[in-house]
């Protein structure tokens, strides 16, 4: 996939998955907008990949900040190309009973209205190239309910339903939405959900989770018509089929 000219912003950019993404879009081409809130992270990303990348510090639970990061965006590299809302928490891991209400709220406010956010604040930058692609990292647990990850759970299925109903409001636009669920990714979030020690995932060997840049590749693949199926649903690397068209082995 040829991203030459192509400028992609990516949320959670410092670390993990986010890191990868902007590692592979550069790579192929495109033009990347780093987006944190670890400053030093992301400029260092940006120093390796040079004059294709930018770093923006933004905090994706307050509009005004990516609002900003849009216009900081399209003012570099002249438009927006593809939104990656990656930037996400998984803690606290917690029963119920015992959440702590102000931690469960600021998942929801990173996971959930981050997520809108990003989209509220680039949908005007896309729909001025004609259109552009919306890719969204979701997870099994909007499926599945998870002992002591109900913030979590909670959010992935708000995401999930989120994007349907951007690709029902706006395809007509050009914008192509679609979910990527990564299954387990060998990232600092799964070393938190390790110590935790709470339900099944937390006692998965770390052999097992795949590589960060396996769904960083796949992101890039979502960006190819051959996706174009999956628009307003979700993508899912667990399954062997999808694997086999992104290349991973």
């Amino acid at each position: 996939m040829d991203m030459t000219g192509k400028t992609v912003m990516i949320t959670g950019a410092s670390r993990g998955i986010g890191a990868e993404a902007a590692r592979v879009f550069a790579k192929a081409g495109a033009n990347v907008a780093l987006l944190a809130r670890s400053q030093d992270d992301i400029a260092t990303l940006a120093g390796e990949i040079g004059q294709q990348a930018i770093a923006i510090p933004c905090n994706v639970a307050r509009f005004s900040e990516l609002s900003s990061a849009v216009e900081t965006t399209v003012s570099a590299f002249g438009g927006l190309d593809v939104l990656i809302n990656n930037a996400g928490v998984v803690e606290p891991i917690s029963h119920i009973a015992d959440a702590d209400p102000d931690a469960w709220g600021q998942l929801i406010d990173i996971n959930v209205k981050g997520v809108f956010y990003g989209v509220r604040a680039a949908l005007p930058a896309l729909r001025a190239n004609g259109g552009g692609s919306v890719l969204t990292i979701s997870s099994g647990a909007a499926h599945n309910a998870i002992e002591a990850w109900s913030a979590y759970c909670a959010s992935k299925a708000a995401v999930n339903m989120f994007n349907r109903a951007l690709h029902l409001e706006e395809h007509a636009n050009g914008i192509r939405a679609i979910g990527l669920s990564p299954g387990t990714v060998a990232t600092e979030m799964q070393r938190k959900i390790k110590a935790s020690g709470i339900n099944p995932v937390s006692q998965l060997d770390w052999e097992t989770h795949i590589p960060a840049d396996w769904p960083a590749k796949c992101l890039l693949w979502m960006c190819s018509p051959e996706a174009d199926d999956w628009c307003g649903d979700e993508i899912s690397l667990r399954d062997e089929d999808i694997r086999s068209k992104v290349g991973l082995t």
